[in-house]
């Protein structure tokens, strides 16, 4: 079962993230966040936050093993825009829209072995 991490309305736009998104796609997360912390966009941190944040929710949530983790899927998409003005000659404005993206993460692995619970008989 795939286990999911999303980031909403990051202030970055989508084609820098997805840029980003693209050199991850496909591999381990282990060798993912290695890729990310020397990657010298500003871009890499929220893409390697919410890749960390699908590990542990892997991890703690459903019982994975964090080092057989591997990216499924990364995908950016925009998010809402933020319209604004910037000022012209002649006391005009210059309409510009500040883009956001959303980044979405699905990674899957190999699951740790249940921990076996103790029965009522047992625990008399």
């Amino acid at each position: 079962m795939p286990v999911q991490a999303i980031a909403k309305s990051v202030r970055m736009s989508p084609r820098k993230v997805g840029v980003v998104a693209g050199l991850v796609r496909g591999r381990t997360v282990a060798d993912a966040l290695v890729i990310l912390s020397h990657v010298p966009r500003r871009s890499a941190l929220p893409v390697k936050k919410v890749i960390e944040s699908a590990r542990a929710n892997a991890d703690y949530n459903h019982n994975y093993k964090a080092d057989s983790l591997k990216i499924v899927e990364i995908s950016v998409t925009p998010g809402p825009r933020y319209k604004r003005y910037r000022p012209a000659a002649r006391g005009r404005a210059n309409p510009f829209q500040r883009r956001t993206s959303h980044i979405r993460v699905v990674v899957d692995g190999e699951q740790r072995a249940a921990k076996k619970t103790a029965t009522a008989k047992e625990t008399k």
